[in-house]
């Protein structure tokens, strides 16, 4: 009983390890981050979050980010701007572009 509980710890363990060695080592969680630290250096704007993450080209990074361009009160009136940043693999800025300018609260027609 003892060598079957062991036996098939073993395998499953042989499989995580499998899994981990293959796993990407800067995941989506990684490009976000990277792509809002170097958009906020870049334009000089808070960040407010991420739209979309996606795998780009040449095993590189496609990252949809939010940013707060003008604040104004009431917050409802803020303008907003949805910008796409490319990075590479390693998570360096290729190039980034903003995609539209909306008003905080309005909805995507």
């Amino acid at each position: 009983m003892a060598d079957q509980r062991s036996a098939r710890a073993g395998g499953s363990s042989t499989a995580t390890a499998t899994r981990r060695r293959n796993a990407p080592k800067k995941g989506p969680v990684y490009a976000a981050r990277a792509a809002c630290q170097s958009l906020e250096g870049l334009i000089g704007h808070r960040t407010e979050g991420v739209s979309a993450v996606r795998r780009g080209d040449d095993d590189g990074w496609c990252v949809v980010v939010d940013v707060l361009e003008v604040a104004r009160i009431p917050d409802t009136t803020s303008l907003l701007a949805s910008y796409e940043v490319l990075l590479d693999r390693d998570g360096e800025l290729l190039e980034y572009r903003r995609l539209r300018r909306y008003r905080r609260g309005a909805a995507d027609e």
